[in-house]
């Protein structure tokens, strides 16, 4: 399952994200450290359903399908809040560094109100300081990956005197964090370090790697959240402006708990991500719920069309780490499962995997015994190689058939 990871400092609102996004109630408090445990939750990528397309209804198993979008189930992470010297082991440092390793990418939360001050405690609305905010935090994760690199040089000297490359050599040690010889293979060609003796590093060069690496293995989104605060339009702006080159994402996850709420008290028809919602029955609702909504619709609906939690998620999922969802089928005409089961199965997938890798994922023996795919749209077979593209609709074939 593709696992994102919350970061940030305390008191950002990475919690209330959280429990936006999962339905759960992590405690939400002012304290600093009230995240003590990271919090592990389900919430869901949604893409547009191809059922719809194809003019067939589905019988969703691995996920769910409303009014036409495909619900997938990712996993979610609350991390501890992040203090300076996170990296030294400061605070819940080591803790929260050694869980968000465990990340596929990291959505980064970041309280663009400025109502939070360096050490992550409450203080007015627009005196906090939020671009230096998401530097604080890069320079925590890039130190602890540094300092891990430096912890093990000596192993990795001794694996390239063995014969292994410098990436598997840099690789070895990092594999328990999702760190993959390829992504040190392109951090060390972005550094132009691939070819300069690891031994002769300088300590420039194992910072420039370090931080490339970090971002190409944990990919991040910068969520400027409590946009419904008036302080924060100015620091989102700023935001935009100093990180040009990342997705800056503007949310309220106050505003989409508030609607998750409700639409799951059946007060409101809400699908997360989209831009309005309707209220079902208005004469069943107290004042202070039609505040709510209203407030909602006024500081956040009307002017950035949605409250950024399900685009955040999305975004992480299919422009970050460019998944794909492959639907594999037994029959190509019905579109079903051997147990008759229309469109049973939607499969994220990395956008560079193999039919070899998506046989693996539905089902290691029929893997094994793998001969091809059939494309069930155009009837073409496809090889063991070949990369399914978004939307494909494939039936594998395997000497170990497994419907």
């Amino acid at each position: 399952m593709v696992k994102l990871g919350l970061i940030g400092k305390t008191n950002t609102g990475k919690t209330t994200f959280f429990n936006a996004a999962t339905l759960q109630s992590a405690e939400v408090s002012t304290y600093p450290f009230t995240t003590k445990q990271p919090n592990f939750g389900v919430t869901n990528a949604i893409t547009p359903c191809v059922h719809v397309e194809l003019g067939v209804k589905c019988d969703p198993r691995n996920s769910t399908c409303i009014d036409g979008w495909r619900h997938i189930p990712i996993e979610l992470i609350d991390l501890p809040g992040l203090i300076k010297g996170a990296w030294a082991g400061k605070g819940l440092g080591n803790q929260f560094l050694s869980v968000a390793a465990q990340s596929d990418a990291l959505l980064h939360v970041v309280d663009a109100s400025g109502s939070v001050d360096e050490e992550g405690r409450l203080t007015d609305p627009g005196t906090g300081n939020p671009v230096a905010d998401v530097f604080d935090i890069e320079e925590e994760l890039v130190m602890w990956l540094m300092k891990i690199i430096e912890r093990n040089q000596d192993r990795i000297v001794k694996s390239l005197k063995s014969g292994k490359s410098l990436a598997e050599a840099i690789a070895e040690p990092l594999l328990g964090l999702r760190i993959t010889v390829s992504h040190v293979e392109r951090a060390l060609k972005e550094t132009g370090l691939e070819k300069k003796d690891f031994e002769n590093w300088s300590m420039i060069d194992d910072r420039n790697f370090s931080q490339t690496l970090r971002e190409i293995s944990k990919p991040t989104i910068i969520i400027a959240n409590k946009m419904d605060i008036d302080t924060a339009h100015k620091f989102y702006t700023e935001l935009v402006e100093r990180f040009s080159d990342k997705i800056v994402v503007p949310c309220s996850a106050e505003a989409e708990l508030i609607l998750r709420r409700a639409e799951q008290k059946g007060l409101i028809k809400y699908i997360p991500g989209e831009e309005s919602f309707q209220i079902l029955d208005r004469s069943s609702l107290t004042q202070q719920q039609l505040w709510a909504l209203e407030m909602v619709n006024e500081r956040i609906l009307s002017k950035y069309m949605r409250t950024g939690v399900q685009f955040a998620v999305n975004v992480a999922v299919f422009k970050l780490l460019r998944m794909n969802v492959v639907y594999p089928v037994y029959d190509i005409k019905t579109f079903t499962d051997s147990r008759g089961n229309v469109l049973p199965d939607a499969i994220l997938l990395p956008a560079d995997s193999t039919v070899r890798d998506l046989a693996e994922k539905i089902h290691k023996d029929l893997a094994k015994g793998l001969l091809y795919a059939v494309d069930a749209r155009t009837g073409l077979r496809l090889p063991a190689d070949y990369k399914p593209k978004d939307r494909d609709i494939l039936r594998i074939h395997s000497a170990m058939s497994h419907g």
